[in-house]
């Protein structure tokens, strides 16, 4: 189990970047941390992994501390691995061989099987005796996720990873990535901006607001039941609604475009996203972002069902 136990850093005296984090993490769980750009995650990270000393608390995996560059010649707690988003690969050697250099040479049929075998994860097999020099930067991710995965750590961390890979890529990749950590029972924290990391692989999500944790608790509970604005704009386009002095938050699929009730909006946008339109308004001064089957026309006056429930 991970524990990390009331830390904070800081790089400057007065520029706190960690306060106060508190959180566990059980062996083959998963966590996803989000929050805008500069909240901390990747320095969160860093602090994990060994790569940064605390200005309070500590970190401890299965009981044994973690500690800093100060107690350690060479950085980085060695059973973690960390994938940062400069990916530190040889760009001269294949692809097998930059996944190869951290596997034993004295079990040459083994190490070909597992380099094989992350090959298929990371869905590079092609790609297997191309120089890492003639890759793209999403393809290069890839690699340095399959290179980190070699040695089979206990606790992978993962800062954006899936930041520069093609869109039609990412999802079965994240399927591969995500089944295989589970399969093996390997923990992993990740921190991303892409909610479709939190939703749909993370057991539990953190939230970080001006340095500290706001949020902690399941990907569902904190997406349904969101605290404040800031946390629901992670997932979505939010609504901010004040009926009867009272505020709510709403996602635009849970309003709905009806033939009457109490709300009256103007039309300003219909923006086309595939599979439904989403209809900006105007409202008593406020911009209403609502879910709708079709386009509607600007200036056009429509009704907008708000759902109680959230």
């Amino acid at each position: 189990m991970l524990k990390v136990n009331t830390i904070s850093f800081n790089y400057h005296p007065k520029r706190p970047v960690l306060e106060g984090f508190n959180f566990s993490l059980h062996q083959g769980e998963h966590i996803c941390i989000m929050g805008e750009s500069g909240c901390g995650k990747s320095t969160l990270l860093k602090a994990i992994y060994g790569l940064l000393d605390l200005n309070k608390g500590e970190i401890l995996w299965k009981e044994e501390q973690i500690f800093g560059p100060k107690h350690h010649l060479v950085p980085g707690f060695e059973k973690f691995k960390y994938v940062a988003q400069d990916f530190d690969l040889m760009p001269f050697i294949s692809v097998s061989e930059n996944i190869q250099k951290f596997l034993s040479r004295f079990y040459p049929e083994e190490s070909k099987k597992r380099t094989e075998e992350l090959l298929e994860v990371i869905e590079m097999s092609a790609f297997a005796k191309t120089k890492v020099k003639n890759l793209s930067g999403g393809q290069k991710q890839r690699v340095a996720i399959a290179r980190a995965l070699a040695k089979e750590p206990e606790l992978l961390l993962l800062d954006e990873p899936f930041g520069q890979i093609d869109n039609f890529k990412k999802n079965s990749l994240r399927r591969n990535l995500f089944s295989y950590l589970k399969e093996k029972n390997i923990s992993c924290i990740v921190a991303t901006h892409d909610k479709n990391d939190a939703l749909s692989f993370a057991d539990k999500l953190i939230i970080i607001k001006n340095n500290k944790m706001i949020a902690n608790d399941s990907p569902g509970e904190i997406y349904k039941n969101p605290k404040e604005k800031y946390i629901a704009a992670l997932f979505d386009d939010v609504n901010e609604l004040t009926f009867n002095n009272e505020t709510f938050l709403r996602y635009p699929d849970q309003l709905k475009v009806v033939e009457k009730s109490d709300v009256l909006a103007t039309v300003l946008n219909s923006y086309f996203k595939g599979s439904f339109w989403l209809i900006e308004a105007a409202f008593n001064n406020q911009k209403v972002f609502v879910n709708h089957s079709k386009e509607i026309t600007k200036n056009t006056k429509i009704y907008i069902e708000v759902s109680v429930k959230s």
